[in-house]
């Protein structure tokens, strides 16, 4: 089908129909491990990158390139010759938790972000997103601030609510009322993925920022 289909807004409207906001969901899925990077670029007449990259399970395909060493990556994995959405098919490719995101927006800035973080992706790219387009965070504040994870992340066999220190202290008893299964984690957590984001506006100003769960560095240089 066509996935332009997803956007019209009867499709939206669906979706959001579906979002009980005073009782969590059934909980969980059933995802596979992995593990992903996720880089942006931006050069200066504009053109921006938004990349992610992940071999899928710490080694891989376990085939390697005998020429360069470089491990295939493991997202056929997610195959199955069941139906359903990841049905064998040619030319076809699994579903899959890889999502790099870029927005063009109305007053001309442009936006690459993402991170790694299996099932948090886009919990973590919504948090980013919306605190610093509608709440006017500086983008390094937007990343860096208290984030949650529904469901598994690299490493990680949980399924449950995972939320930092300090978000729990805004919103944790609001959302244990709702019926989450909350465990509270340390402030500044790996678990939460490694964001990232780079802005370039329409006078050429580029803004960048680096999560700081992760040794990342938003690097601004001139060539």
């Amino acid at each position: 089908s066509n996935v332009q289909t997803w956007l019209n807004t009867d499709a939206l409207d669906g979706l959001f129909a579906d979002i009980d906001l005073t009782n969590a969901m059934p909980w969980p899925y059933n995802p596979n491990k992995g593990d992903t990077v996720w880089i942006g670029a931006v050069d200066r007449e504009g053109t921006a990158v938004s990349f992610i990259q992940s071999v899928f399970w710490e080694f891989g395909s376990g085939l390697v390139c005998p020429n360069t060493g470089v491990f295939f990556q493991n997202r056929g994995a997610g195959f199955s010759l069941r139906p359903g959405p990841n049905q064998l098919f040619p030319r076809k490719k699994p579903f899959h938790t890889l999502n790099p995101a870029f927005a063009e927006l109305i007053d001309g800035r442009r936006m690459s972000y993402g991170t790694m973080g299996g099932e948090g992706q886009p919990q973590t790219q919504a948090a980013l997103f919306a605190r610093h387009i509608y709440h006017g965070q500086p983008i390094a504040k937007a990343i860096s601030l208290g984030r949650w994870l529904l469901g598994r992340t690299w490493g990680d066999q949980s399924h449950n609510l995972k939320a930092e220190r300090d978000l729990v202290e805004y919103v944790g008893e609001s959302l244990v009322a709702r019926g989450h299964d909350m465990v509270t984690v340390d402030p500044c957590n790996e678990l939460m993925g490694h964001a990232g984001a780079i802005i370039r506006d329409t006078e050429g100003t580029v803004t960048g920022a680096s999560d700081p769960r992760s040794d990342g560095k938003a690097y601004l240089g001139h060539r």
